[in-house]
């Protein structure tokens, strides 16, 4: 009894698809030669022409267009099985939904969350960014398993939830070296008349931060304010303004934005949270996520 030989099934599937031995070799890559005697051989054993040649091109006979159709379902449904498996092998591997404010350092929440990425079993690490209530609601039903915040949960919210304080870092003022080469005096004095980017409304240190300034610069003039941290640090960079960083990542900030400390704010401290659905934490990847912060979160 003839079996089928999938092998040449496919050399002949790719081949009525390129419409040339030469290019389904280069696809398969193998040598033209070895895909002509594969198919020769698979004629042979069906007894059947599949082929026929007008000029220089091959085209299919009858039989060969009967074949090419069967020969499509066939690796239709091999790639269909193939993906089952693929979506189980998924499904086989835990997901933690995170969410981020958007009013937390990226540099920050990325040095928290990574280490989830190198615990023994395989996790899938979701991580969404958004405004706090968006969070929050999410959390509530169940679309977030942690989120990474600012601030503790507001009280007067009907959620489930639990706030851990991961840990704080005071604020550091950097600017671009050619507007901090242009400041005069001490700091915090040279903040007087200086461009300031602020933080937007929903920052957890702004009404700090507005009093602080109050406080200790005489004229502040605040150019720009972001609800965004990366936006600050683009416009600081561009020499815009000078702004506020937490000092945990100042360094790594100047680094990559090329910008300078100016002077340090040990008064001004930015909290980062854990607001969970647990009490206590118990989670391998939040207790992960807490082991990252006594780290990072230690200025």
């Amino acid at each position: 009894m003839t079996t089928l030989n999938f092998k040449h099934l496919r050399y002949f599937w790719m081949v009525a698809r390129t419409g040339s031995i030469a290019k389904a070799a280069e696809q398969l890559h193998l040598t033209p030669q070895s895909i002509s005697g594969q198919l020769s051989e698979f004629a042979d054993t069906l007894g059947v022409e599949l082929f026929r040649r007008v000029g220089r091109r091959l085209e299919l006979t009858d039989t060969g267009q009967r074949m090419l159709h069967h020969a499509e379902e066939i690796f239709r449904s091999g790639d269909e099985l193939l993906e089952v498996v693929r979506d189980q092998a998924a499904t086989a591997t835990a997901s933690f939904r995170v969410g981020v404010s958007d009013s937390v350092s990226k540099a920050i929440a990325c040095e928290l969350v990574a280490p989830a990425l190198s615990l023994p079993s395989p996790t899938r690490l979701i991580c969404r960014e958004g405004r706090m209530e968006a969070l929050l609601a999410d959390l509530a039903v169940h679309k977030l398993d942690l989120i990474i915040a600012d601030r503790a949960m507001p009280g007067h919210l009907h959620v489930r939830g639990y706030s851990h304080l991961l840990g704080e870092s005071q604020l550091q003022v950097l600017a671009a070296p050619g507007l901090a080469a242009g400041l005069r005096g001490p700091f915090p004095a040279c903040l007087n008349h200086a461009p300031l980017l602020l933080p937007g409304e929903d920052f957890a240190v702004r009404p700090k931060l507005m009093q602080w300034l109050q406080e200790h610069v005489a004229h502040s003039r605040v150019v720009g304010e972001f609800d965004d941290s990366a936006m600050i640090k683009a416009f600081g960079q561009s020499g815009a303004g000078l702004f506020f960083v937490p000092a945990a990542i100042a360094g790594r900030v100047c680094q990559q934005y090329g910008v300078v400390v100016v002077g340090s704010v040990p008064a001004l401290r930015e909290r980062v949270y854990a607001i969970t659905t647990e009490r206590r934490i118990s989670h391998p990847i939040t207790q992960a996520i807490s082991q990252a912060a006594q780290r990072t979160l230690s200025v």
